[in-house]
């Protein structure tokens, strides 16, 4: 089902047929109104007549300043009205890579509503800058506030932040408290959070920082450390491997996944062909150094105690650490019966 009731192309037609040739020329290829859908550039409509690329420019300007006292465009008014109201319900402000798309599919006559919005009075377009993605606004006030909210969400995040969607969704919110309730919609919000060029999700749907490359994942190290996350305990690197390849449908040879780990400083060996995640805590070390290292931290502990330790910053076989605690080189029982080095 069409989110409009009129057909763009028609409406087209009727406001630019009274411009002259060239410039009905100009604005056909300016705005991709043509048959092969395509927007050219200044240059290559200058190209095309031989005029500077100002002098185009100039061509289009005036263009849509004579269609806009012209009484075909007075009489589409409610083309436009229509548009705009569909925009409030949107947000008020949308990313134009999701505006386009929700009122239609067909590229084409995405062309034809981008030309709408250019020539509407109430629409305010807002060009890609560092922040955020091209978009368009209708209501100058909410503009502004989901800009100031989206960079006050990207600066309160970490680096290494990876957020699931609906808690995202209420941190948004938190920083639009004062917004009208028919404001606060899921869809509506994950459409504004779409703006940002600086705050994305991963494959996972997962939220962050668009430079982190826990977000904008780059290669088997970025994708083996989501899943493994996901996972949350130690994997084999050939399980990683497979998960991978499930889970993004990449092919990785396992191999290749057990070089990549062993060079990233996020992950680390726990034990044959295991990996965790350094977040975890898990440190490197054989059986004996780690106990070594848990005993002077802790002083004096059990059997049991030792075990449990252990395995919070290692992945070894209960029998692995217990045949370490039985070197008397190393360590040895108080009159406690608790464990301490040598």
């Amino acid at each position: 089902m069409s989110t409009i009731t009129f057909k763009p192309k028609k409406v087209t037609k009727k406001i630019i047929s009274e411009l002259a040739p060239r410039t009905y020329d100009v604005i056909m290829n300016r705005f991709g109104l043509t048959p092969d859908g395509k927007r050219k550039t200044l240059e290559e409509i200058g190209d095309k007549y031989n005029i500077t690329r100002e002098r185009v420019r100039q061509i289009e300007d005036s263009a849509l300043s004579s269609i806009k006292k012209s009484g075909a465009y007075k009489a589409e008014q409610l083309v436009f009205e229509e548009l705009k109201q569909l925009m409030h319900k949107l947000g008020s402000i949308v990313a134009e890579h999701e505006l386009l798309p929700y009122i239609s599919k067909d590229k084409a006559t995405q062309n034809h509503i981008h030309f709408f919005l250019t020539l509407g009075d109430s629409f305010k377009k807002h060009r890609e800058d560092d922040h955020f993605h091209t978009r368009w606004s209708v209501d100058d006030g909410m503009a502004d506030k989901v800009h100031d909210s989206l960079k006050k969400l990207y600066a309160g995040l970490n680096d290494e932040d990876l957020i699931p969607e609906t808690e995202m969704i209420k941190k948004f919110l938190e920083h639009m408290k004062d917004t009208a309730e028919e404001f606060r919609d899921e869809e509506m919000v994950k459409r504004w959070l779409s703006m940002s060029k600086t705050v994305a999700k991963n494959p996972l749907g997962e939220w962050g920082k668009a430079s982190s490359p826990n977000i904008r994942t780059r290669g088997v190290k970025d994708y083996a450390f989501l899943v493994m996350r996901r996972h949350g305990s130690p994997m084999h690197f050939r399980e990683v491997a497979d998960s991978i390849s499930k889970t993004f449908d990449k092919k990785i040879h396992y191999a290749t996944c057990h070089n990549e780990l062993i060079k990233d400083p996020r992950f680390v060996l726990v034990g044959r062909g295991m990996y965790a995640l350094s977040e975890w805590g898990y440190k490197k070390g054989i059986a004996r150094e780690v106990i070594a290292d848990i005993l002077k931290r802790e002083g004096p502990l059990g059997k049991d105690a030792i075990v449990e330790k252990v395995n919070k910053e290692r992945y070894f076989k209960k029998n692995t650490i217990l045949v370490n605690l039985a070197n008397p080189k190393y360590f040895k029982k108080n009159k406690s019966g608790l464990y301490t080095t040598v």
